[in-house]
């Protein structure tokens, strides 16, 4: 079997699985040499056009730079840098625009050119077809080398990679349609092409570099060849045009005949593959010390009037080179980045080129027909027929839809090279590689996700190793620490034991000299006495105990007294004002008005009201009477015996007077009575006013008081109207001279109401006033009506008169009031001398 440095020599060419061959459209732009345009007013640098992390940015805004100067510094193995394309002044360092699928912004360097064109300090490598490989290695990182095929792999870290390599492959197939860039640069750079390879071959160790390039190139392998005859470590190979031969492990695959398994990388086979325009920017920056500061780009499509390939300094914007090949867009025109198969279509064209882009295509849509209605798979097998890498694209389209990581995984799904020859066959236009570029990004989030979190159990876990080991550590120390410490004490205890004894002697002695203080401290208290600041201090106990019961006995008095104002009424009620009399005399009036009313009401009501009323009515009676008749003998004169005619007054004078007196003054309030004890008061008052009547037994005395006391059913009505009517008592005691005009009033009432029922005897004048069924009121009764009734005198009622003229005379006086007090005593005290002498 051959080995791989023979395959490679051989004229032999070997084939891959499917491929198709889709048109070129390549003669628009290779039939001319590479141009030059204008230089743009600005230049933006994205500070990343490679596949790897962000690099730090070296310069800021208003710092004037050379051309050549480096602008960003890598920060990790996977960190290119990038370098100023010209001479001039930085603008900004703000995001811009990517010339990415995505369409996102990142960080970006704004030049603005200053014409001068003024290249910077350089760096080439001396004699570099015999430095040190590190050497050659270091100068291409510096020279901030990415691939220039489109995917953007540092260079540096491809030919960093330590394994053994045995070839150096330069890709010159450039397979897709419209491209030509690397056809156009082997025709004019062809010396220069083959050192670079020549010179990335000495870095990784290579023993020879085989150019692969398609037979539709016959003035580039022309060029090679004229070239290459005279190295014998540099070989070409022409394969057949077939797309997609360009690719790494289908060129692969035709020069030696192997394939690069799944999951692999060429360098598993000893083997490193290098695109056309990375060996020229090599060469140019190992031997001149140039940086990767432009590229040829291929501008074509049937919408650009000057069509062809140009030197573009990086970062041009794209706007500013299709406006200097005079593009004219199309309605719905579509801009490309790549070719027709592997490009992808970008919507800003103020992006600017990157080391990356290698072709512009704008075509029309006669010339690239817009992708059509996506239809449903009908299961032909064609995608599966012309996949280069066998795969099977209709089953990884199911699992792609369905988001089914595993079953995608295992039709290796990361073996596909995205050619696009599946979709391009595809009869119902399922754009395949938009599914496949999907689930790509979604498993590699899935497993930098995993990566995550594995890496955060790793480090947890280490984290718990750790303090499980300091912890281990640290009792062990302790440990140690203490077994020295004991062994410590016990040398020591053996060594000092005569001192330790003094020691506790010494202590023992301390304590025994307390405790005999404390005893005589006790002993001192026990004696009555205490000691302070060492001397005797006599015992105030006994002091400290009576002062302790004068402070209680004085709470105890504080307290009863305090129970007593409680009980007390309080001090305003001892000392009526003189206004009480008018208060008593309002009162007597509204029981006198009731009175009559209930005097005036028919005879069937006074029959029907019950026993108990009638005790009641009774009751409040006599004690009106006692009272009327105290207050009589109290205000007698000597001309006592004065004819009552005179001196009553009617009803119907008083009632003027007793509403006025109820205008004048409002009803005084009371606190609630007990009615037992009233009751029992109003008996016993009864009893003896009734004694005290039947006692003197004057002419006609019998008949007349038996005339004049009024029958319980007569009598009853009225006395209870008035009680009702009467108004509760004030916390105070009542005046007595009030409480005489009040039972007079009552009595003349009870009287008027007996004669107006006509009991015993029938003296009611039949004319007397009666209530008005409709006004509720009574009417005045006339003078002839009125004088019997007031000529009707009684002896047991002796005072009736005098209360009545008391009732209508002015207030009295203080000294009337006391007169008149000492008078009913005086009284009280007769009749039941009387009293008792009629019972003798």
């Amino acid at each position: 079997m051959l080995t791989l440095l023979e395959r490679l020599s051989s004229s032999d060419v070997f084939d891959f699985h499917g491929g198709i061959h889709p048109p070129e459209f390549k003669s628009l732009s290779n039939h001319k040499p590479i141009g030059k345009l204008p230089m743009a007013p600005f230049l933006v640098v994205p500070l990343r056009q490679h596949l790897g992390e962000l690099g730090e940015v070296l310069v800021k805004a208003g710092e004037k730079v050379l051309k050549g100067q480096p602008l960003s510094r890598p920060m990790s193995v996977m960190g290119v840098p990038v370098h100023a394309p010209t001479s001039g002044t930085v603008v900004a360092v703000e995001n811009r625009p990517l010339t990415h699928a995505s369409g996102l912004w990142d960080m970006a360097v704004v030049i603005e050119p200053d014409g001068q064109n003024q290249w910077g300090e350089k760096h080439p490598v001396a004699n570099p077809f015999e430095a040190d490989p590190a050497a050659l290695l270091k100068a291409v990182k510096a020279a901030g080398l990415a691939g220039m095929g489109g995917a953007g792999f540092p260079t540096a870290v491809k030919l960093g990679g330590g394994r053994p390599i045995e070839a150096l492959v330069v890709n010159a197939a450039e397979c897709e349609p419209y491209i030509t860039s690397d056809d156009c640069l082997l025709r004019e750079e062809p010396e220069n092409v083959v050192a670079g390879a020549r010179l990335m071959a000495r870095i990784v160790g290579a023993r020879m570099v085989v150019i692969g390039i398609e037979d539709n190139k016959p003035e580039a392998i022309s060029a090679l060849e004229g070239v290459i005859e005279s190295l014998d470590d540099v070989s070409m190979k022409v394969v057949p045009t077939k797309y997609p031969s360009g690719a790494e492990r289908q060129l692969i695959k035709l020069l030696t005949g192997d394939e690069v398994p799944a999951g692999a990388i060429p360098a598993d086979l000893g083997l490193v593959v290098q695109n056309v325009g990375t060996a020229y920017a090599a060469y140019r920056a190992l031997v001149l010390g140039e940086p990767l500061i432009r590229r040829v780009v291929t501008i074509t499509g049937q919408q650009v009037k000057k069509p062809g390939n140009y030197w573009l300094p990086i970062g041009t914007p794209i706007s500013h080179a299709l406006t200097e090949c005079g593009f004219k867009p199309e309605k719905k025109q579509r801009l490309i980045i790549g070719g027709p198969m592997m490009g992808f279509t970008l919507n800003d064209p103020a992006a600017p080129v990157t080391k990356t882009v290698n072709c512009l295509l704008l075509p029309s849509t006669k010339e690239l027909k817009p992708a059509g209605r996506e239809m449903s798979c009908i299961r032909c097998g064609e995608c599966a027929d012309v996949c280069p890498a066998e795969l099977l694209p209709q089953q990884l389209y199911w699992y792609a839809k369905a988001e089914d990581h595993e079953k995608l995984d295992e039709y290796k799904l990361s073996a596909c090279i995205e050619c696009g020859a599946c979709a391009y066959v595809c009869p119902s236009e399922i754009p395949l590689v938009q599914y496949y570029r999907v689930a790509k990004a979604d498993i590699r989030s899935a497993q930098e996700e995993k990566r995550k979190s594995d890496k955060a159990r790793e480090r947890f876990e280490a984290r718990n190793d750790r303090l499980e080991r300091d912890k281990a550590e640290r009792e062990a120390r302790h440990q140690e620490a203490t077994e020295r410490r004991k062994a410590a004490m016990a040398s020591r205890s053996e060594d000092a034991a005569p001192a330790s004894d003094a020691v506790a002697a010494a202590l023992a002695r301390v304590k025994a000299q307390k405790d005999t203080e404390v005893a005589k401290a006790q002993q001192a208290a026990q004696a009555g006495a205490h000691l302070e600041k060492g001397e005797l201090v006599p015992d105030n106990s006994d002091m400290a105990a009576l002062r302790e019961e004068r402070k209680r006995q004085a709470r105890e008095k504080k307290a009863q007294l305090a129970a007593q104002q409680d009980a007390e009424p309080s001090a305003d009620s001892s000392n009526a004002p003189a206004a009480d009399v008018k208060k008593a005399a309002v009162a007597a009036a509204i029981a006198r008005a009731k009175a009559k009313k209930e005097a005036a009401a028919p005879a069937e009501d006074t029959g029907d009201a019950s026993p108990q009323d009638a005790k009641k009515a009774a009751v409040a009676a006599a004690i009106a009477r006692a009272k009327a008749k105290k207050a009589a003998q109290a205000q007698g004169a000597e001309g006592g015996q004065a004819d009552t005619s005179q001196v009553e007054l009617s009803p119907v004078a008083s009632e003027p007077a007793a509403s006025a007196a109820t205008a004048a003054e409002p009803p005084a309030t009371s606190e609630p009575v007990d009615p037992k004890k009233a009751a029992v008061a109003a008996a016993i008052a009864r009893a003896k006013a009734k004694k005290a009547a039947q006692a003197p037994g004057a002419e006609g005395g019998q008949a007349q008081a038996n005339q004049a006391e009024p029958s319980s059913a007569a009598s009853e009505p009225a006395v209870s109207a008035a009680t009702d009517a009467e108004p509760p008592a004030a916390s105070e005691p009542v005046d007595p001279k009030k409480a005489a005009v009040a039972a007079a009033i009552a009595r003349a009432k009870a009287k008027k109401a007996a004669q107006a029922q006509g009991v015993e005897g029938g003296h009611a004048d039949a004319n007397q006033a009666e209530p008005s069924p409709a006004t509720g009121e009574q009417e005045p009764a006339s003078p002839a009506s009125s004088a019997p009734a007031a000529a009707q005198p009684s002896a047991s009622e002796p005072a009736a008169p005098d209360a009545k003229a008391a009732a209508a005379s002015p207030a009295p006086s203080e000294a009337d009031r006391k007169k008149a007090a000492i008078a009913a005593a005086i009284a009280k005290a007769k009749a039941k001398k009387q009293a008792q002498e009629g019972q003798d």
